[in-house]
């Protein structure tokens, strides 16, 4: 509705351009009838020339500084408001004195600033406005009148006073019943019918309005994205009933816990969206916990029976200007941020971060040029399919967790995390024909497929700060018993790194879903990863992985369909 409502302003502000206008032409007219009253005018003479030049000079001086004052009204409504019908009632009453006082015929020039003040401020303003007309014209009957005509005129005053306030009120009575049909259809379309909520529509207009604000104004813009966990299952073990009354809660908490600039929306089914006018990143963090730890806290019927006994909501969120340049990248970094919330142990907050910004922040000019481009290719890998992306994401949580648990240094961490992030990148020079095929892939495919770590290695073995990278992605689809690729390693030939790579990539690989293969369940991963210890994968890192998978992970199949299928 926002454009709709700045082309109803654009309409309105074209009405009252004229009545102010004409207000001004008729005060011409009147001024010019006063001044040649009584003069036979065949050839213009040069001063009556010169001083119809000046009264034009004049109307379009005033003219053009009440729309200077139009302009003002966005900073300071109320000044630039008092100062334009200032003006107007001056140059009305002026007219008025200098075309007969209280015989004049322009007294209705004050009706051009009764409407043009009631359609743009309402009743009140109108009221007031004929009121102060009253005053002048009928003050004007009272002083300068004789007295034995005075009554006559001020009369007939009193007739044309009423006439103001009848006026006014009319107009500004119509424009309140406009402005308040507007409101009710602006809260059935804008509205979420079941949680009272703005919607999914509304919310981007507000997100494009509020980014634009933002960037004009240099402030921060937070969104958090937030979902709730499990809900699917609530809602089959509870009814669909009560899942509504979940969302009214949540709703309910969103609204009590949030501030009064805040605009909160349901996003759509189970998730919600929160826009933060004029916050940073930490403030935005320190209010998501807020929502989260409230949505913690509050009982809801039926969540004992939840993986987790409880019914909580996972939160992302994502900034303007410092992570996103745009309200298309804030909704996906919230969007992103909010996934890895959900991936491992849900009801938490997770603000979004991106490896390769981070990396920008360390390195030399010439690198931060070869990141860029590295973003454009992961870019692109992610656009032909969507599955390396949501896989990247996971595997780099994975290794995290692990890097975690074994207690890396900060160094082997980063570099580990660098390598699951770039393991994939070097499928930009496959075609999404054979990155996308459902049906088996021939030998020829294959050995296209087979080629990625070689050309992933060659894609950032000029980044200096990836140097340590570059054997990881090479390595990482190398086997334990040396049959592998690119190179036939075996064992400890391969480095640790990318032995600890191969196991958690292959895991992910091994429980999504993909066109040419079925997913297994966790426990048949973790078995197959057993399996093929010390063929494929390290003896010793696949049991690693299973003791801190299992650690993490307490009700691996809901937590896997709720995360691996759509």
């Amino acid at each position: 509705m926002l454009e709709h409502d700045k082309d109803k302003d654009s309409q309105i502000n074209q009405i009252l351009q004229i009545i102010k206008l004409s207000s001004l032409i008729f005060s011409a007219v009147a001024f010019f009838q006063h001044f040649f009253e009584g003069k036979k005018i065949v050839v213009v003479s040069g001063t009556n020339a010169l001083i119809v030049f000046f009264v034009l000079i004049i109307i379009l001086a005033v003219y053009v500084f009440i729309n200077f004052l139009q302009s003002k009204k966005k900073k300071n409504r109320f000044t630039a408001t008092l100062a334009e019908l200032s003006i107007f009632l001056v140059i009305s009453t002026l007219l008025v004195m200098l075309t007969g006082t209280y015989q004049s015929s322009y007294k209705f020039l004050f009706l051009f600033v009764i409407i043009s003040s009631t359609i743009e401020t309402g009743m009140r303003t109108g009221l007031i406005i004929s009121a102060i007309s009253s005053v002048i014209i009928l003050a004007i009957d009272l002083i300068l009148a004789p007295n034995f005509s005075s009554n006559i005129h001020f009369e007939s005053d009193l007739v044309l006073s009423c006439a103001f306030i009848l006026i006014s009120w009319t107009i500004g009575f119509f424009v309140k019943l406009e402005n308040q049909h507007i409101a009710s259809l602006k809260e059935l379309v804008n509205i979420d019918g079941l949680t009272g909520l703005y919607n999914h529509r509304y919310f981007y207009e507000c997100l494009a309005q509020k980014t634009g604000e933002a960037r004009e104004k240099g402030t921060h813009l937070s969104l958090l994205f937030i979902d709730i966990d499990y809900f699917k299952y609530y809602n089959d073990i509870n009814g669909h009933q009560k899942g509504d009354n979940v969302l009214k809660d949540i709703s309910r908490i969103l609204k009590e816990n949030t501030r009064g600039t805040d605009i909160a929306s349901r996003y759509g089914g189970e998730e919600f969206a929160v826009i933060l006018h004029e916050t940073a990143e930490e403030e935005a963090l320190v209010i998501g916990e807020r929502l989260r730890s409230a949505i913690h806290n509050q009982y809801f019927e039926g969540q004992e029976y939840l993986p987790n006994g409880n019914l909580t909501v996972s939160i992302g969120v994502s900034v303007f200007p410092d992570k996103a340049e745009s309200e298309y990248e804030i909704v996906k970094y919230a969007d992103e941020a909010l996934y890895r919330a959900k991936f491992l142990r849900k009801n938490r907050v997770e603000s979004y971060s991106s490896i390769l910004n981070d990396l920008q922040k360390e390195i030399n000019k010439n690198d931060k040029e070869i990141i860029a481009s590295i973003k454009t290719l992961i870019a692109v890998i992610n656009a032909k399919d969507q599955y390396t992306y949501k896989h990247v994401e996971r595997v780099v949580t994975y290794c995290g967790l692990m890097a975690d648990r074994l207690h890396f240094d900060e160094e082997a961490k980063r570099i580990f995390i660098h390598a699951a992030y770039m393991h994939d990148i070097g499928k930009i020079n496959i075609s999404q024909e054979i990155l996308i095929k459902s049906s088996r892939l021939t030998e020829l495919e294959w050995e296209v497929l087979k080629s990625h770590p070689k050309n992933g290695a060659e894609i950032i073995k000029n980044v200096s700060i990836l140097k340590e990278v570059v054997p990881i992605i090479l390595q990482h689809h190398e086997r334990y018993d040396g049959t592998g690729y690119p190179n036939r390693l075996k064992g400890n030939e391969i480095s640790y790194l990318a032995r600890m790579l191969t196991v958690v990539d292959s895991f992910d690989a091994m429980t999504s879903s993909r066109p040419y293969q079925s997913r297994k369940t966790f426990p048949e991963a973790l078995a197959e990863l057993e399996r093929c210890s010390g063929a494929q994968f390290d003896p010793e890192i696949v049991q690693d992985f299973i003791k801190i998978f299992q650690h993490e992970f307490n009700s691996m199949n809901n937590l896997y369909s709720e995360l691996y299928v759509s």
